[in-house]
């Protein structure tokens, strides 16, 4: 593309009155040769608008630099599709935290340009990705959250394919005796009732846009997003069919209770709550040994929960289930229901259900740990407690305990999907939690770490039917979204807008696969010989890939390694050696945004520093510390996401990856003869902006004392 460059400076929201615009102008027009160059009071409005657009059919203007405001805001202002549009934040970065009418703020504010009008002049425009694709979309489970999912899609008019491995849809719903039902009227309407589940399997089986495979499994699962190619064997018979995006609703099992005999199971008359809903079904309560009648029931809860021997968290719906279970028991007036407790949890509108114990002088509510559950003769049990409301050590007689064992997702040992990836065939996990599908849940719910691929119900996180119902939903709606944007060549997610897409020259691979290993979402496959291969469809734009190749062959038409490079390079660095320069790379996802947010606060930064945004830390090549230190600057600070337990980064392992690659930048320091603590990392959450100042002028004045970079000058 042969660019022909329009630069355009708003002078309002205190920029003119900061800076001296003039001689920006000057700088634009003579040191950088930009064609077209201009300034404004108010570029966001009709007339700077205008402006623009008159000099793109006038002047030919097709690469557009904007010096005004953070590309965060005005962004439906400043949209000219078939252009380069690059947003220099002048106001955040060299007004509004920098002393109005000094040198600090004009050289910012004169460095901020070079950068924006050398990465137009090193950027390209970027073209879709385009290839054949399906908007079919798969749905791998029949309980309640699969059925839900395929319905919503099949309502949107979208092709559904349902597999189900099972003989009949419905899922556990099927064992349920009855189901919590919250009531219109609660000093009226019963909190139990059928679960109704036949009505929604009619509707799925009768619905045209969904076909159902019963008694069925993925054998395994190619290709990417808007081109799976997913083989189904069902009956004896196998079938290769084309998705657009995936659905995991394979739903949960209980806890494996022969794990909890210090609890009593494999004695007679304690059952798991599955077990007791089979028992309620029969229309009577009655105790498997003898078949007597169990008029006084005792419910264990978090049995083999919130414990580390065992689940290590809470299942969510087992507190509602015992309560909902209890009001089987009181179906006989005479019988007693005895809920033990470590805390009860009711969220919301649930606790109607809790109300309706506390209020039955049928149903006992204890808080306290049970510590053993024992024979007693006849059938009867003891069951032990400690630390309990009652008092001290208690033993309570019962006919019948009920176990309330939890939620394991049956991803926990099935990986279901049988992907065709280098990294595996089942999802990424949480790592604190097996089984559940890492679905990057602060950030973005539903989503996995393989792209296309949206995980729903108790195979994302312990959930009710309810929760189950809405969280369907959810996923259809991005599912939907994947294979209409995987359609137009776009990204998915999170970088919904990037029409960009990792073009490799791989004449110079050297198939070192730190590309493929640090993928964080299995974008990149490897040939027969190892050498490595994209599926575009997979990739998030993150460009972590760029940052992991020691060659530098992986470019995006706008983002590159030499387009950073460069920018950093033409970065000014005072010769005053009490006047360090520092470059910030900070994450466009947290650290920039709190940037943003400080300086809507009016908070100073420390003068030393210039702000570069990267897409993700994780697109963090060595090269550019390498570069801008031997050119003498005297340190880098690289503003990331949180990672770890409760990670924040938008890309999964962004600033993990970072964090590991700086890790081997003093082997490139030492080459150098300058000291690693010149480069340094830190995790930022996007609302913890009142903490940058203090951050920033931390780490300059550390760098002060390390003292001036030995190549400042050269």
């Amino acid at each position: 593309m042969d660019k022909n460059i329009g630069l355009y400076i708003c002078t309002g929201c205190s920029i003119g009155e900061s800076v001296n615009v003039e001689k920006i102008v000057n700088i634009g027009k003579n040191a950088l040769r930009v064609p077209v160059v201009k300034s404004h009071f108010a570029l966001c409005g009709k007339e700077g608008i205008d402006l623009i657009r008159n000099d793109m059919q006038v002047e030919g203007v097709n690469t557009v630099v904007v010096a005004a405001c953070s590309p965060r805001v005005k962004y439906e202002e400043f949209d000219f599709p078939g252009c380069i549009v690059e947003r220099v934040p002048l106001r955040e970065l060299a007004i509004w935290t920098q002393e109005p009418n000094s040198g600090e703020a004009q050289l910012a504010a004169e460095d901020y340009i070079k950068m924006g009008v050398i990465k137009v002049q090193k950027g390209d425009l970027p073209e879709p990705y385009l290839m054949e694709t399906v908007k079919t979309i798969l749905v791998i489970g029949g309980g309640i959250t699969g059925m839900t999912a395929a319905l919503q899609s099949a309502e949107a008019g979208y092709q559904v394919i349902l597999v189900e491995k099972e003989d009949r849809l419905g899922g556990f719903v099927n064992k349920l005796y009855k189901v919590g039902k919250l009531p219109v009227d609660p000093a009226k309407d019963p909190l139990i009732a059928d679960s109704g589940i036949q009505n929604t399997v009619k509707a799925v089986e009768s619905n045209p846009n969904i076909k159902v495979y019963k008694s069925a499994k993925v054998e395994k699962t190619e290709g990417q997003p808007g081109a799976f190619e997913v083989t189904i064997s069902s009956d004896g018979s196998s079938e290769t069919v084309k998705i657009g995006s995936i659905i995991l609703a394979a739903g949960w099992r209980p806890y494996d209770a022969s794990k909890l005999e210090h609890l009593g199971y494999g004695t007679p008359n304690v059952v798991t709550n599955i077990e007791f809903e089979e028992i309620a079904r029969t229309g009577k309560i009655t105790r498997p040994s003898d078949g007597k009648e169990a008029k006084r029931v005792a419910f264990v809860q978090c049995a083999g929960q919130r414990d580390p021997n065992h689940l290590p968290y809470c299942s969510a719906m087992c507190c509602t289930t015992s309560l909902k279970q209890a009001q089987y028991v009181r179906q006989n007036p005479d019988a007693t229901a005895m809920i033990l407790y470590k805390d009860i949890r009711t969220p919301g509108n649930l606790e109607y259900f809790y109300k309706a114990a506390q209020n039955d002088p049928g149903v006992m509510l204890t808080k306290g740990e049970v510590t053993g559950v024992s024979g007693a003769g006849n059938g009867d049990l003891h069951v032990e407690m400690k630390d309990s409301l009652l008092g001290g050590q208690v033993r309570i007689e019962a006919d019948l305990v009920v176990l309330a064992t939890g939620v394991v997702p049956a991803t926990a040992d099935d990986p279901i999907l049988m992907l065709q990836y280098r990294q595996g065939p089942g999802l990424p996990d949480l790592e604190l939690y097996d089984g559940f599908a890492d679905s990057n849940f602060i950030c973005f719910q539903y989503e996995t770490r393989r792209t296309g691929v949206y995980a729903a119900g108790c195979v994302r996180q312990p959930m009710n039917m309810a929760e189950a119902q809405e969280d369907a939903t959810g996923a259809a709606l991005k599912a939907i979204q994947a294979a209409e944007h995987v359609a137009k060549g776009i990204a998915v997610h999170p970088r919904a807008w990037d029409m960009t897409y990792p073009d490799p020259y791989m004449q110079r691979c050297t198939s070192c696969k730190r590309c493929t290993e640090e993928c964080p979402f299995g974008a990149i496959d490897e040939d027969e010989k190892g050498t490595p291969f994209y599926k575009p469809g997979r990739c998030r734009r993150c460009a972590t890939c760029m940052g992991a190749c020691p060659e530098r062959i992986v470019s995006f038409k706008d983002y590159h390694v030499d387009m950073i490079g460069s920018m950093l390079k033409n970065v000014s660095v005072p010769e005053d050696e009490d006047k360090p320069r520092i470059i910030v790379l900070a994450c466009e996802n947290d650290a920039y945004p709190a940037l943003d947010t400080a300086a809507l606060q009016k908070a100073k930064l420390d003068p030393a520093i210039r702000v570069i945004q990267l897409r993700c830390l994780g697109s963090t090549n060595l090269v550019w510390i390498a570069d801008a230190l031997s050119r003498g600057v005297d340190g880098m600070l690289l503003l990331g996401c949180k990672y770890g337990e409760n990670y924040q980064c938008h890309f999964a392992k962004g600033s993990e990856l970072a964090n590991y690659r700086l890790g081997k930048v003093q082997e490139t320091l030492g080459r150098l003869q300058l000291e690693a603590e010149r480069v340094g990392m830190l995790q930022l959450a996007i609302d913890e902006y009142d903490k940058i100042p203090s951050l920033i002028t931390a780490f300059v004045e550390r760098v002060k004392e390390i003292g001036p970079n030995p190549f400042k000058g050269f």
